[in-house]
């Protein structure tokens, strides 16, 4: 998910013929359990951002920031792509993608870089760059380029292979470099791809009791690897932001490493999906903030590295501070992704722009 743009889904209309002029169209309603589904993975995005610091002194809280690092970007990524299946290059379609995208990457990009001259006073002031995404505006710069090549993925043959070849060439390709986070662009491009070809019955399997039922054994599984893993891992390959020579690994382990961490992803992505609620609840509405969320949450993140909050008091960083820290961030974000929020950041967020375009 995404947390960003991604359009309603829409339900069957239950009257009225397509392309008559005497039955208009019922207007489109939001499927309850992808709004569900991109709420709690935003607030997981929230978790991992907010664990990062305590993961450096506690090695539960690293464990359970591998085991979210591992699966939320890929989850949220193919469920943009499942909401990406109707684009094309319509007037239409091309307007949404420059108000809901690019338009807000424009203004974060500018608002970031700003934000980083007032708050962060020991460091010298980064120049705006909107060729290299800063901090958050990494996944909107990736969502436009995977939306515009939408109509290629659709049209050519075998394109789930084809996806993860790049992404396997990208792993070994720091030539690749940083521009529009082209590298994380394409190693997470398979997510987007499999999206793309998802139909609403592919989600339904997940539902199946006995997949609900293994999800359990299969996150704590994932949490002890991770306890494991946790003193020696190196995080970068969670990120897909870097070629295999910058993790000082040899070639081979693009490929293996590329398919490993998918499968890592869709097992624990088809177990977090097996228990989304399918009905409305009381956050479902919420589902309809994440990209508020998303974007605004990262200022506080920002903040709390660059005034040393955790280091504020010793208990911080014992298990006590660990459960408040959770706590504050589900709050925080639950709060961004409400309608008094949207209704102050819609301008900038999903602006409509209209004098910008010509009349069709």
């Amino acid at each position: 998910m995404s947390p960003a743009v991604t359009p309603p889904a829409r339900a069957v209309i239950p009257s009225g013929q397509p392309g008559t002029a005497s039955a208009p169209a019922a207007p489109a309603q939001r499927d309850p359990f992808f709004d569900n589904a991109k709420y709690l993975a935003i607030v997981l995005v929230a978790l991992g951002h907010a664990w990062e610091p305590l993961s450096h002194t506690s090695r539960a809280a690293m464990a359970l920031y591998i085991t979210v690092y591992t699966f939320h970007m890929p989850a949220f990524i193919l469920i943009s792509g499942y909401f990406s299946r109707g684009f094309d290059l319509s007037p239409a379609k091309l307007k949404r993608l420059l108000t809901g995208v690019v338009v807000p990457y424009l203004v974060f990009e500018v608002a970031y870089t700003y934000f980083q001259h007032w708050a962060e006073d020991d460091a010298p002031p980064e120049p705006v760059s909107l060729l290299n995404p800063w901090y958050l505006n990494w996944f909107l710069a990736a969502l436009f380029i995977w939306r515009l090549t939408t109509p290629v993925w659709k049209l050519i043959r075998r394109p789930v292979p084809v996806a993860f070849a790049v992404a396997v060439l990208a792993a070994v390709s720091p030539e690749v470099g940083g521009d529009f986070a082209m590298e994380r662009v394409l190693q997470f491009l398979p997510f987007f791809v499999i999206g793309l070809h998802l139909r609403r019955e592919h989600f339904e399997l997940v539902r199946r009791r006995w997949v609900r039922i293994a999800a359990v054994p299969v996150f704590a599984a994932a949490l002890a690897v991770a306890y494991w893993l946790a003193p020696g891992l190196d995080t970068g390959w969670l990120y897909r932001s870097s070629a295999v020579q910058d993790l000082h690994e040899p070639v081979w382990t693009a490929p293996v490493m590329t398919f490993t961490l998918f499968a890592c992803a869709a097992v624990l992505t088809a177990g977090f999906l097996a228990w989304v609620p399918r009905r409305k609840v009381w956050f479902t509405a919420l589902g309809a903030g994440t990209l508020y969320g998303y974007l605004l949450h990262g200022f506080l993140i920002k903040l709390s590295r660059w005034w040393e909050w955790y280091d504020a008091a010793a208990w911080i960083r014992r298990p006590v501070g660990e459960v408040v820290v959770t706590l504050i961030a589900i709050g925080v974000m639950t709060a961004l992704c409400t309608s008094p929020v949207r209704r102050v950041f819609r301008c900038v967020m999903e602006p409509r722009m209209e004098w910008a375009f010509r009349k069709p």
